[in-house]
């Protein structure tokens, strides 16, 4: 490469790959003195300099002038010295000009592969600045190569990491096919390294290092299994979610199959699920095509806790709900008998979205079940009362129905009160209380003496 053509190609550098001249300058001189170093010696104390404006390469070697040369690497004898410089003195420096004609190229060489590293360097860099922000976004690429599961995704500038754990399952891509992901995660390569085992990040990282092949990022992901491309997708079909009139509240998805979307209006004129539907369902259906025939149960938001806990079991229809724990978020809800399969889905699909997308840990139960279950409590608790003396099965049912379904109960009312019930007289009553304490007492008994046992 001549004069010319080195400062023809540092402009070119300098315009394209926004490299400064004086950046590339200095690498040239450094791998020019690496490579008079190996020649010359370690030890050796070399420089370089090229000029800006003719492109001129120089390199010189700074020699110590001594009476006795004991290293060549850095001392020069007096005599050399003055045929470099006559005023040479014993103590003093010379600086040598070398010939640098072989070493150049050899320079050349060394300074193109960090130039070229370099250049990568920054065009990752920058690739990293572009994408970055787009963190979210919904793009379109080409399915460029497999790497085992994980797909390979060709977006022009950049190639992006399709994952299988991102993947809809169901679906089959094909080489040159066109994909719809959203950009889930853009990261270095410092940022990829830094990823623990086990976070929910991981997932992306083994992905990563099987396409790599030196790449050294930046590493973009993307998702189809993502909520947030659920909800950029009906942004793009439903114009009211981008202007703030209907909001999504939540979303929680079984990947191509079902998913349940929690919307709101901000405006009571506007009945949010109609409005993500559209006419004859023409909006929601373009979402389900994007996403193989996804089923998307639209539920409108309530702060009501029942009525949350109804409408998320959608389109299963619930006859009641029973709050087990309010602490615990448990509730029991009862379905009819043909509406059980449907409450519960496919692989217990729909009662374990219903569960997500409510916060409540639901358990479902068809009017049959709570009805045979109710009969076997009561028969439970009847059988108990019969062991009191003075309580037939008869007598026993009376009570359950009337509320007074367990001994304790029994035990702690006064004869007044017990002797309201239809049959029962105030004798009657009296001894079915004595009957009941002296039950208890005989309980506690038992109890107090197997203690005794265990002890002994």
């Amino acid at each position: 490469m001549d004069s010319k053509d080195l400062l023809l190609a540092l402009e070119g550098l300098e315009r394209e790959k926004n490299i400064r001249r004086e950046d590339t300058l200095r690498t040239i001189e450094e791998a020019l003195i690496s490579a008079l170093r190996k020649h010359l010696g370690k030890t050796a104390l070399l420089s370089a300099r090229i000029d800006t404006d003719s492109g001129t390469i120089q390199a010189f070697q700074t020699l110590t002038v001594v009476e006795t040369v004991t290293s060549r690497e850095t001392e020069i004898s007096l005599e050399d010295a003055k045929e470099i410089d006559p005023k040479a003195k014993i103590g003093g420096e010379v600086v040598n000009t070398l010939e640098v004609g072989d070493f150049s190229r050899i320079a050349a060489q060394i300074a193109k592969q960090v130039l070229i590293q370099k250049v990568r360097g920054i065009e990752r860099e920058n690739l990293y600045k572009e994408f970055k922000p787009r963190e979210g976004e919904v793009i379109t690429g080409l399915v460029r190569r497999f790497s085992d599961r994980d797909i390979i995704v060709d977006l022009g500038k950049a190639e992006a990491i399709l994952p299988y754990s991102e993947q809809i399952k169901k679906e089959r891509y094909i080489h040159g096919g066109r994909v719809k992901a959203i950009i889930a995660k853009v990261l270095s390569h410092t940022e990829l390294a830094d990823i623990k085992e086990g976070s929910i990040l991981s997932r992306y990282k083994s992905a990563a290092f099987r396409m790599d092949k030196g790449q050294r990022g930046p590493y973009i992901m993307l998702s189809r299994t993502s909520p947030e491309f659920l909800k950029e997708l009906m942004k793009v079909e439903v114009p009211e979610l981008s202007d703030g009139i209907i909001e999504i509240k939540s979303v929680y998805r079984d990947p191509g199959f079902r998913a349940k979307v929690v919307v709101k209006s901000n405006d009571n004129k506007i009945d949010p699920v109609g409005t993500c539907v559209g006419i004859r369902g023409i909006r929601i259906r373009a979402v389900t095509s994007e996403l193989s025939g996804e089923r998307i149960d639209l539920i409108p938001f309530s702060d009501d806790v029942v009525t949350t806990i109804v409408n998320s079991l959608s389109p299963a229809k619930v006859l009641s709900v029973r709050i087990n724990s309010m602490e615990n978020k448990q509730a029991l809800v009862v379905v009819p008998d043909d509406q059980l399969a449907v409450a519960i889905g496919k692989d217990w699909q729909n009662i374990r979205l219903a569960s997500k997308v409510s916060g409540w840990e639901l358990e479902v139960k068809s009017e049959s079940q709570r009805k045979q279950e109710g009969q076997e409590a009561s028969q439970l608790k009847q059988n108990t009362l019969s062991d009191v003396k003075g309580i037939g099965p008869k007598l026993a049912e009376v009570l359950v129905k009337a509320g007074f379904n367990t001994v304790e109960k029994i035990a702690s009312l006064n004869a007044e009160h017990l002797s309201t019930l239809q049959g029962v007289g105030k004798k009657t009553a009296e001894k079915i209380i004595e009957g009941a304490k002296k039950y208890l007492e005989q309980k506690q008994e038992d109890k107090q003496n197997d203690n005794d046992k265990e002890n002994n």
